[in-house]
């Protein structure tokens, strides 16, 4: 097979476009191709001339050895010549590649390779505490190599989760313990589903997510376009049979448990204590705990678990019809079914020194409430896989620091940051009324400075509901500076952004943990041997993909240390 990159075409081309492309780029007949899969899709929407889709491509073709003896010697040069045409010449008469920063080179090797298998028994079996992203796939890679994880989830299985999680939305009543934040699947069950990050991935972590997100339903295309996602729905029944792939494999996953402490010796972890005063023994931990758990957070920095406070963002969900991001961003091509609804990502530095910028970007989505305490308003974001709701929606936010947490906990923790969360979001609370109502406000109204006392032409998605107020009471007087000058300069990268009926909706403090569990280079926490702290929670993630493959990683740290001076290939 020969992977063949950065195959360009119009966005409308023909299947057969694309073959004659192929053939063209390798020098041979079309019939000469066995068979071509899509490695990767993405697309280029700069040029003036039309939106351009940009392949990579594995290509099964009897003449494999005849193109790579013809093309591969340029590719120590970063740069393929396209089939047929000559090089071009410098004017010194040297040979150089034509502008195509395309290449064809045997195709990798992308699959996930197990750091070894478990021995025939064990005499503790591993715990992992979370079933977000990240626990979900630690137990899944531990149970694969036959180390039978126990589960502990202080939430409930996913579809009841998503019955408390709308008795909040469409009742106003909380479950403090199972919402939008904890219960199997963790905060990225109610998302857009999105499944791309930026994170380095040599090992093809990545990979093995994605393959086993389509082994449990999720839709092939996940594999090669280039921003995939998922979507809610999809992703209840997703993590229900990843569940039950866990099981079968002799995982254990126990619901509404959650972990109220953990034994040490001599900094070792002996163990965890369960709510309801269950003692179970282990070794060896994942803490694989969502943003959110602040709780345990404490309960760890009590038993002198080794943390320290980091920066993350605050600020508001915004909203606009999605056909003018559609607009913005595709012109006349918007709308195309390939394409689907357009999403941005935007960043201003400010003259306060504050960086603005876009974050988990929802197109055709809603704005949900987030909240896991009682007497405070957390906003957060989600799409449909078909992400076909009429209003588009992104966190606007501005970068904080540990020196910004010193007026809401001056001691130096490093739940520190916690406290400024638990302060704004019981301001937004109260502004919005106190029954779980948002405050919001038009975007004109809040770059002029006034109260909003009437909707325009976008009307807000969050449920329970939204009350018109002063978003400028919500957030630090920094922080609305900023979101202030940023959004008529992101109105010049996307006309239309600071459009007056643009609607804001507060308040958005979840963004990643504020706090990190360090660990070591083998992935056990500084001073606790066998804690493995992971994932968004202790401070290693951001986003679905990336948590699920510090998942991973975090699992193989346990099996490396289970493993010991054990035959690795046992």
């Amino acid at each position: 097979m020969l992977r063949l990159t950065d195959l360009r075409l119009p966005l409308d081309h023909s299947e057969q476009a694309l073959t004659d492309a192929i053939a063209a780029r390798l020098g041979i007949a079309a019939a000469d191709i066995a068979s071509h899969s899509i490695a990767k899709r993405s697309y280029d929407a700069r040029k003036r001339g039309g939106i351009e889709l940009i392949y990579s491509l594995d290509i099964d073709t009897p003449r494999e050895a005849e193109v790579l003896a013809r093309l591969g010697a340029a590719e120590t040069d970063g740069a393929a010549p396209v089939a047929g045409k000559p090089a071009s010449r410098t004017p010194a008469g040297k040979s150089s590649a034509p502008a195509s920063t395309g290449k064809v080179l045997p195709t990798p090797d992308t699959a996930y390779k197990f750091v070894g298998r478990a021995p025939a028994s064990l005499p503790l079996r591993p715990i992992v505490i979370g079933m977000g992203p990240c626990g979900l796939f630690a137990a899944l890679i531990l149970a694969q190599m036959g180390f039978r994880p126990i589960v502990l989830e202080r939430g409930k299985a996913v579809r009841e989760r998503t019955v408390d999680t709308f008795g909040l939305w469409r009742k106003r009543v909380l479950n403090p313990e199972s919402n939008v934040q904890f219960g199997e699947g963790g905060a990225g069950t109610f998302s857009d589903g999105k499944l791309y990050s930026q994170i380095s991935d040599k090992l093809h972590h990545g990979r093995k997510v994605l393959t086993e997100f389509v082994q449990a339903g999720a839709p092939e295309e996940i594999l090669y376009v280039s921003k995939p996602h998922i979507g809610t729905f999809r992703l209840v029944s997703m993590v229900e049979n990843m569940r039950a792939t866990i099981e079968s494999l002799g995982g254990e996953i126990r619901f509404s448990q959650r972990v109220d402490d953990v034994l040490i010796e001599n900094g070792q972890v002996r163990g965890v204590v369960t709510a309801d005063g269950q003692q179970l023994r282990a070794d060896h931990v994942v803490c694989a705990l969502g943003h959110s758990a602040r709780d345990t957070f404490k309960m760890l920095h009590e038993r002198g678990v080794y943390m320290e406070a980091k920066p993350f963002s605050i600020g508001f969900r915004i909203e606009h019809p999605q056909s003018l991001i559609d607009a913005a961003r595709f012109g006349p091509q918007a709308g195309h079914p390939i394409l689907g609804a357009a999403d941005y990502k935007l960043v201003h530095h400010c003259r306060n020194g504050r960086s603005v910028y876009s974050f988990c970007m929802c197109p055709g989505g809603t704005v949900v409430a987030a909240a896991s305490e009682p007497g405070r308003v957390v906003t957060n974001g989600m799409s449909q896989y078909s992400r076909n709701e009429r209003n588009a929606n992104a966190a606007i936010v501005v970068g904080i620091s540990p020196e910004d947490y010193k007026p809401y906990d001056d001691s130096g923790s490093p739940l520190a940051g916690i406290a400024l969360q638990r302060h704004w979001e019981a301001q937004a609370f109260a502004l919005g009324g106190g029954e779980y109502e948002a405050p919001g406000q038009r975007v004109g109204d809040f770059l002029a400075g006034r109260a909003s006392t009437a909707l325009g032409a976008v009307q807000p998605s969050y449920t329970p509901g939204v009350r018109l107020s002063d978003l400028s009471a919500s957030l630090p007087d920094y922080a609305i500076a900023a979101i202030r000058e940023a959004l008529p300069a992101f109105d010049k990268q996307i006309k239309g952004f600071a459009m007056a009926d643009a609607m804001l909706t507060g308040v958005e403090t979840r963004t990643s943990s504020p706090l990190r569990i360090t660990r070591g280079v083998d992935g056990h926490s500084l001073n606790t041997r066998g804690l493995f702290p992971a994932g968004e929670g202790a401070g290693y993630a951001g986003g679905i993909l990336s948590a699920a493959v510090d998942g991973i990683k975090a699992a193989e740290a346990v099996a490396m240390s289970l493993l010991g001076g054990i035959d690795r290939a046992a």
